[in-house]
């Protein structure tokens, strides 16, 4: 699957984020957020690769700038989000492990 045929199938959901693949633990979703992001702690660790755009990511208390091709990891149970990113912001984001997230 490609981002621009991920990003589609989004697109024709008319939603923030869509399923695209499932294996054992890991779940792969394509995420493309209108103007503001309002997704809250999730119960696995999680993996984000940023397909396209520019912006700031928030999780717990670090902010910093984000661009194409950059992998973003967030702890099981972090309170995260992205900011002020650009129209075409979009990214693969990964779910994987047990609830509570993976010993570090």
């Amino acid at each position: 699957m490609t981002p621009g045929s991920a990003l589609a199938a989004l697109d024709q959901a008319r939603k923030t984020s869509a399923g695209m693949f499932r294996h054992g633990s890991l779940e792969v979703e394509i995420f493309q957020p209108c103007g503001i992001d309002t997704q809250t702690p999730h119960r696995r660790d999680e993996l984000c690769v940023v397909i396209a755009g520019r912006g700031y990511f928030v999780c717990g208390d670090v902010r910093r700038a984000f661009g194409p091709g950059e992998l973003l990891f967030v702890p099981a149970g972090t309170p995260h989000h992205f900011e002020d990113f650009s129209r075409d912001f979009s990214a693969w984001v990964m779910y994987y492990g047990p609830n509570g997230g993976e010993a570090a």
